[in-house]
């Protein structure tokens, strides 16, 4: 098992994971609360500042496995795979405008998922399970593909990828993870994020001034890749090509239109101290975005290096392994690793939320208390941990791929129930149950390719779409036309001044 390993990344691998699963169970015991209080465990208390929101928000968004994908796929396709680049930069004038309401109607009522403000907001308990099925359903995969970033690493260190033994390490690391985070809850990958993301901005400097400086600047860097692409040919290429264009248009506006919703980014947003950190968070976030961009770039970087490989989510760890000392590619192999434990923890967590609160306490234990609320989350937290590990031990990868970008175009047909009900209620619960459940079936149907996913469709001969954006414009075309004859006559829990955004927000 440890003929090939290499010894001095493996033992600052260890170290630095080490460092972070001390971390997890010191969180316990950070902003000391009670954490039989599911408010406490599954938010935090919602006590978390600006300047912690912007780690934990960060870290929830920008994953190990974004650090493997999005050079994976610029490294095959070229400037398609930049489409993750402006999706992560429009959606911060939505979170600006948008979710301090949700957070202000959300705090008044106590409300911690999606789910509880829709069932509160249209009084109708099927439509919160709607809601609530899409964001678990959504999750599942991409908590699987964060164990893909994990094992990727490791596989680089020198542990071996087939085999009795091959899963071993990748396994005892998310047990680690589970037990941390059943302990601390969203405590945890709050504390963690901050280690996380200093790894992450050092690794991603150093890569973006030493890399370059070996391969003779990025002139010659730009060169190599436009000269591999155009070998390839195709739809590669360092630009787009006009019929590109359209396409990468709608897949940024759809990406962006569904980051949001998702269980584990509601999470991080709701556990602030109030609106005021949210706003600040908008505005420094897109740091975040930048780094992403350099990130991208590590795929062309791969070209100019001559990294050569069979599976292009290989190639970061192979980059990594050619231009850097062993001390160093510990370092950084850790630091992919450790981007895979917090987003996985809060969506787990994200996750059990939704489930304890909007399927298990509504329909099959009504009169549940509170202690037994936070015990049904932890448990739940635990078992979808082990259902992502279950998907990278026994189902080829490629289909959690497939399933996890399909989780983009089936939460973007919350959109409606979730932000047009920030502002209005003339929809009607059961039209957006309608709507929701249309676009949930067109989404998949235009996706699922004979072979393999398909991000776009064509409308007419001239216009080809995001999948998602297609589904849910007909979503909410269903869901405006059934309210108009249906009306809105179930009661509504919230009243115009929740939404208000005041000045009595915690700032900590």
């Amino acid at each position: 098992m440890t003929d090939h390993l290499n010894w001095t990344a493996t033992l600052v691998f260890v170290f630095f994971f080490a460092l972070v699963t001390v971390l997890g169970f010191v969180a316990a015991n950070w902003k000391k609360a009670d954490l039989g209080d599911l408010r406490e465990w599954g938010l935090g208390g919602r006590r978390f500042g600006a300047w912690i929101s912007w780690f934990l928000i960060g870290g929830d968004l920008y994953t190990a496995y974004t650090v493997i994908a999005v050079p994976a796929l610029v490294y095959a396709v070229g400037a398609y795979g930049f489409f993750a680049v402006p999706y992560t930069i429009i959606i911060y004038p939505l979170l600006f405008l948008v979710f301090p309401r949700l957070w202000r109607v959300t705090h008044r009522h106590n409300y911690m998922t999606a789910g509880d403000f829709v069932l509160g907001r249209y009084g109708d308990k099927w439509l919160e399970l709607a809601i609530a099925f899409t964001g678990i359903l959504a999750t599942m995969p991409y908590i699987a593909l964060q164990l893909v970033g994990i094992e990727k690493v490791i596989g680089a260190l020198g542990f071996p990828t087939e085999g009795v033994t091959a899963h071993l390490p990748l396994t005892l690391a998310f047990i680690i993870l589970a037990v941390y985070t059943y302990r601390s809850g969203l405590r945890a990958p709050a504390m963690i994020a901050f280690v996380k993301d200093i790894m992450i901005y050092i690794f991603v400097l150093a890569a973006i001034i030493v890399i370059p400086q070996q391969l003779g600047g990025f002139g010659a860097i730009f060169d190599a890749a436009a000269a591999v692409y155009a070998k390839k040919g195709g739809a590669t290429g360092l630009t787009l090509q006009p019929a590109q264009i359209m396409p990468y248009i709608t897949v940024v506006l759809g990406s962006a239109m569904a980051l949001f919703l998702y269980p584990h980014s509601l999470t991080g947003i709701l556990s602030a101290s109030g609106p005021d950190a949210i706003k600040r968070n908008a505005v420094a976030l897109p740091a975040y975005s930048l780094v992403l961009g350099l990130i991208a770039m590590l795929g062309l970087m791969a070209h100019a290096a001559g990294i050569v490989v069979k599976n292009p989510q290989e190639v970061v760890p192979a980059l990594i392994l050619k231009s850097f000392p062993d001390w160093f590619v510990g370092f950084s192999f850790a630091a992919i690793a450790i981007g895979a434990l917090v987003p996985a923890a809060v969506m787990s967590i994200g996750a059990a939320n939704t489930f304890t609160r909007n399927i298990w306490k509504p329909f099959i234990h009504p009169q549940m208390s509170g202690a037994e609320e936070t015990t049904v989350a932890k448990v739940v937290s635990l078992v979808v941990k082990l259902g992502a590990l279950a998907v990278i031990l026994f189902v080829p990868t490629k289909f959690a791929i497939d399933f996890q970008l399909l989780g983009g175009v089936w939460m973007i047909q919350c959109f409606p129930a979730i932000i047009f009900g920030l502002y209005t209620r003339w929809f009607d619960g059961k039209a957006l149950l309608a709507g929701w459940a249309v676009g949930m079936l067109l989404g998949t149907w235009l996706a699922w390719g004979a072979d393999k996913w398909v991000p776009t469709h064509g409308v007419f001969d001239w216009f080809v779409a995001y999948n998602g954006l297609i589904a849910v414009v007909v979503n909410i075309a269903i869901s405006a036309a059934l309210s108009a004859v249906l009306g809105s006559s179930a009661p509504d829990a919230t009243k115009p001044d929740d939404y208000e955004i005041d000045q009595i927000a915690v700032r900590r």
